[in-house]
């Protein structure tokens, strides 16, 4: 069975203001999805913080999504990404990686490890693997290209554009 999700996108900018507009911006370009929340009081706002990324909770809560292992500007970030319904041995882990490809970025988002989830579990919905995976997925699709818009507007200049 085959426990991981793979989705890729082309952006045009450079590898290191993808990656900026990543790890800096998440707050920006995140789109929460109610399928797929962290814990039942979410969305809150996303960051990077400390070595972890967080979700910081409408009533001031910090929920850690899980712990960075890979920090490698413009090129390389992995971190582990739980939901609070996961037991301490469902641990998830995203793999973003930053290629150029010309004068664009390549960003392909490797999310793996659904296998320590078990099929029954809240976090799937009842669905079959297969299901589970592409509407996950499609998230992942959906949350790149609110990256790709951040991204290409910092790189043309308009980076404080929709912040708050």
């Amino acid at each position: 069975m085959s426990s991981r999700i793979l989705v890729s996108l082309r952006i045009a900018a450079p590898p290191e203001v993808v990656f900026d507009a990543f790890v800096d911006d998440i707050a920006v370009w995140w789109r929460p999805n109610g399928l797929f929340a962290f814990t039942p009081r979410s969305p809150g706002v996303m960051a990077f913080e400390g070595g972890r990324l967080v979700e910081r909770l409408p009533n001031g809560k910090v929920f850690e999504v899980g712990v960075v292992s890979v920090w490698e500007r413009g090129a390389r970030l992995v971190f582990g990404w739980r939901q609070a319904a996961f037991t301490p041995d469902m641990n998830t882990e995203v793999e973003v990686r930053f290629e150029p490809v010309g004068e664009q970025t390549r960003v392909t988002v490797e999310h793996r490890g659904w296998d320590s989830v078990p099929a029954p579990h809240v976090a799937r919905h009842g669905f079959p693997n297969t299901v589970f995976l592409a509407r996950h997925g499609e998230w992942w699709r959906n949350l790149l290209a609110g990256l790709a818009a951040r991204a290409n507007s910092v790189h043309l200049g308009a980076g404080d554009e929709g912040q708050s």
